[in-house]
């Protein structure tokens, strides 16, 4: 069996100017790195350079990590975030009653298509805990009322928090997340909505886009905010529907389209490929 060289990706944003790409692969190269990917985009309106850069190190990876944050950050004047390929970052998975994400997710974990581990589950009805016990995933249960939200979720930040998880999945969380849940997460989340937005945001999308008339409905995988289902996308799929479809059809068409998004945008994250800026992002694939 071959045997990957563990490498380091980086992905840098700031303000453009001459030379950063040379400067970035002179560094790499004269401490006797690879390079295996480099992909870099300029956003022209704002004159802010965006790269990913992917190399294999010579010498001990966290050092090598500790000075290009350095080199980015003084010389390049840059943000910066690191990972490298030997990490497995755990995710906290967060549901309600749809099985369709939730057992899509657990299998392209467990199959290794996407590079992380399910730390746990969260979700505020028990109709899925024998899928996850299934799988051997630890299942919190925690009811949510309008009454009893802050209290549930300061428990849900409590869960996520020391399971150490990097991300956050909502696989069709049918509740909407606070503005201090998302301010105070130790994490970022990513939520899959059942339609193309800005179209039909909130709930209900597939009965609206079927009272519309629409030809095209998708889904779209974001990032959470406070402000609901405007995040900056990850990942969009959409798919054709006709006068002959009724709401059922939508909905069976849609769960394809969200499988397949959330899953795409979960991948993309955990192999840092995407950047944010603002309330866009860039994708390196």
């Amino acid at each position: 069996m071959e045997t990957k060289e563990e490498r380091i990706v980086a992905l840098l944003h700031g303000h453009d100017r001459a030379g950063i790409v040379a400067r970035v692969s002179g560094w790499i190269y004269a401490r006797g790195g690879n390079i295996l990917h480099a992909d870099q985009h300029r956003d022209r309106q704002e004159g802010i350079f965006f790269q990913r850069v992917e190399w294999i190190p010579v010498g001990d990876v966290a050092e090598e990590m500790r000075l290009f944050k350095e080199f980015a950050k003084s010389d390049l004047e840059m943000e910066v975030s690191l990972s490298r390929s030997s990490s497995k970052p755990k995710i906290v998975l967060m549901v309600s009653k749809f099985e369709h994400c939730f057992g899509d997710m657990i299998m392209r974990c467990r199959s290794g298509e996407i590079n992380c581990e399910i730390a746990c589950v969260i979700s505020n009805h028990e109709d899925l805990r024998p899928l996850a016990e299934t799988f051997g995933l630890k299942y919190h249960y925690i009811p949510v009322s309008k009454e009893t939200k802050p209290q549930a979720e300061a428990k849900q930040l409590e869960i996520i928090r020391e399971s150490g998880a990097e991300l956050v999945v909502m696989a069709r969380y049918m509740q909407i997340l606070s503005e201090n849940f998302l301010d105070t997460c130790s994490a970022p989340v990513i939520n899959i909505h059942h339609s193309f937005l800005p179209a039909f945001a909130g709930a209900k999308p597939y009965h609206r886009a079927y009272e519309r008339g629409v030809k095209l409905i998708g889904a779209t995988a974001h990032y959470a905010t406070k402000d609901l289902d405007e995040g900056p996308i990850i990942a969009q799929l959409v798919t054709t529907v006709s006068h002959r479809n009724n709401v059922d059809d939508l909905m069976r068409k849609g769960r394809e389209l969200e499988r397949e998004a959330l899953a795409s945008a979960v991948r993309l994250h955990v192999e840092g490929r995407i950047l944010t800026y603002k309330n866009k992002t860039v994708i390196f694939d």
